[in-house]
């Protein structure tokens, strides 16, 4: 009850008292929605996906994780600045994953961006011709939840993995949280980010304060496919 509800209650003036509230409900629910539709628009997801459309029984590594991915949902995480590494083969669920963690992001009015790793780094560099990196830099070191997808599917050179170093670095000294999805354990990021040094940076930031959630099993889109006809 606000205040001036509790003024027309004390003047007996109940019955517009409960007339107000609804209006007020209403246009507070119209703005919380819009909200909530702003924050997805500008997260760049395409889709809500809801966990409810997330097969558990699809891999052992899936049920073995049920918790731990549960647990991602309530967004405890992103108050911590915990990052969150889904590592896995092209196909079993890692990006569908992220999308459903980021849409609850979204839902909890949480400024969000999904972005694959080559889209970002490829506007990182066009920003450097007309001078305009610090500025887009922070286009992804200031979201709440940044999501980064299809990290070692091209290697990178040294100005795109100093990129995004620069990235990495910025959000995890803010405590900011980054999603990462990767056909390539940790052990081997030396071979796609240029050299190992810049490798281990990366990795000891994102391993110092993460979740870590190896995805198995076979390729979810050669399943969906299924047996190819014979004559």
């Amino acid at each position: 009850m606000n205040s001036l509800q509790q003024k027309l209650n004390q003047l007996n003036l109940t019955t517009m008292s409960q007339h107000l509230s609804k209006p007020c409900w209403t246009a507070s629910s119209k703005r919380h929605t819009r909200s909530i539709d702003r924050r997805f628009r500008l997260a760049r997801l395409q889709a809500k996906h809801s966990i409810d459309s997330f097969n558990f029984n699809h891999h052992k590594t899936r049920l073995q994780c049920k918790t731990r991915i549960l647990r991602l949902l309530d967004l405890g995480f992103l108050e911590k600045g915990t990052a969150v590494v889904l590592i896995g083969n092209p196909g079993v669920g890692k990006t569908f994953l992220a999308k459903i963690i980021a849409w609850r992001a979204c839902q909890a009015n949480r400024r969000v961006l999904f972005t694959t790793a080559m889209d970002m780094l490829n506007h990182l560099l066009a920003s450097q011709v007309d001078h305009s990196l610090i500025r887009k830099l922070k286009l992804y070191t200031e979201p709440t939840f940044l999501l980064i997808d299809e990290l070692g599917y091209l290697s990178l050179d040294q100005q795109t993995s100093n990129l995004f170093y620069q990235v990495i670095s910025t959000r995890h000294s803010h405590k900011r949280s980054t999603l990462i999805t990767t056909n390539t354990a940790f052990s081997d990021w030396g071979n796609i980010l240029h050299n190992t040094t810049i490798a281990t940076a990366i990795a000891d930031r994102l391993v110092e304060n993460s979740e870590i959630i190896l995805l198995g099993g076979e390729s979810l889109r050669k399943a969906n496919k299924g047996p190819t006809p014979t004559a």
